[in-house]
């Protein structure tokens, strides 16, 4: 029997005991307020000061949130960017060295490529699958690990175990992004990772209206990024952004189960679509690390990636006539989004192949695939060699 002390998620997000200080009200309440008043000025009664510094809506979330990835601690930002980026910079001093999967979010690698180069820090971009390419890419003066897994465009995977191991003989520190798993269906703290990050504008928002990230860890590290990289940069939540996102917690479990089943339904009705050569889902059994994904992951996100034999020009007129994917940036939300990212790097004008990413939302599945179902016609038209366009047609590096 499971511990009323230990929740299991459905519980514990959805259950609060009573609580006297906001006269039993069952949802906390907004502290829409800049400053924090003391009754007498040896004696403040309370630790907060300035919203800045920290704020009871918010702080009620980092609790939860920390729970939830078992960590001692997290600390909330305005975006998933502001906090990848105080994440990273709580770890790393000019001249260090960062080890980070080739794979990685766009927003980030922006970030480490045309931000923290000019202040001498140095960044390595390896194959993620690898271990071996992991190790082999440390230096003396490696600092930082940054992993991602899964990655959000080819969802690969990297074995998070065996980072650890790696990374700590050589006292160097682990951050990963998790939001594609969400604290769900993965826990890279319970694995020995340093730092966990996540974009909670995807699943924990789950109703794509609000912007927020956050990064989880030990009291220690957490603390070292709260007075200086959180405070000082002043990428603070507000408290209503903090409201919406416990407001998103409440139903995150449920919600996550429903994204998982879906995905894993319209994953398994693209493999059998003859004219996609690849579906990149870790879910599958054919996807070529489903059983690392078995052992670290407890489920699946509901982005995946197909890879289709077309232009890039059939790819967007298939997007373009879809009624139940909006074309869009973006994943976690209610709703099923499509974006057609570009050609795959080994596509030649002879042979284009189409990357198409597709996040799947909370509509009947039975009615995602019979959008969906037209791919096939579509792609079955005659190929045209021409030009061959491999770029992005969307910023991604903004969401």
């Amino acid at each position: 029997m499971n511990s009323q002390k230990n929740p299991l998620p459905f519980t514990f997000v959805a259950h609060d005991k009573h609580d006297e200080r906001h006269q039993g009200a069952v949802s906390i309440p907004i502290y829409q307020n800049t400053l924090f008043s003391y009754a007498k000025s040896d004696e403040p009664g309370h630790s907060f000061k300035y919203s800045r510094m920290g704020n009871p809506t918010v702080q009620e979330l980092e609790k939860r949130l920390a729970a939830l990835e078992y960590g001692e601690k997290a600390q909330c930002f305005a975006s998933g960017m502001a906090a990848i980026s105080a994440a990273i910079l709580s770890t790393v001093r000019t001249g260090d060295h960062i080890i980070c999967v080739d794979q990685v979010y766009f927003g980030t690698r922006e970030f480490l490529e045309f931000f923290l180069t000019r202040y001498g820090v140095e960044v390595t971009y390896v194959d993620g699958t690898s271990i071996d390419k992991i190790t082999e890419a440390i230096r003396d003066n490696t600092a930082l690990i940054y992993l991602e897994s899964p990655t959000s465009y080819y969802f690969q995977l990297q074995d998070l175990a065996a980072c650890v191991q790696a990374a700590k003989a050589r006292s160097i520190k682990t951050i990963i992004d998790n939001t594609w798993a969400s604290p769900c269906y993965q826990n890279p703290l319970r694995l020995g990772i340093d730092l966990v990050v996540h974009s909670l504008t995807k699943y924990v928002g789950g109703h794509s209206d609000v912007l927020g990230g956050a990064v989880i860890g030990s009291s220690e590290l957490i603390d070292q990024l709260s007075r200086i990289d959180h405070q000082l940069l002043g990428g603070v939540m507000t408290p209503h952004t903090a409201s919406l996102l416990l407001r998103g917690m409440r139903t995150l479990p449920l919600r996550m189960e429903r994204l998982s089943q879906s995905a894993q339904t319209m994953a398994e009705y693209f493999s059998t679509v003859p004219c996609i050569k690849k579906v990149n889902f870790p879910g599958l059994s054919a996807h070529p690390q489903h059983e690392l994904a078995l052992s670290q992951m407890g489920g699946y996100g509901s982005l995946m990636s197909i890879e289709v034999e077309g232009t890039l020009e059939q790819a967007k007129a298939w997007v373009d006539q879809l009624d139940y994917f909006r074309i869009g940036l973006s994943f976690g939300g209610y709703e099923s989004l499509v974006l057609v990212v570009g050609l795959v790097p080994d596509a030649t004008p002879e042979r284009p192949i189409s990357l198409i990413r597709l996040n799947i939302g909370l509509e009947d599945p039975a009615d995602l695939i019979e959008d969906v179902s037209s791919i096939h016609s579509f792609f079955q038209q005659k190929q045209s060699p021409g030009i061959l366009d491999t770029g992005f047609d969307f910023n991604i590096a903004s969401v």
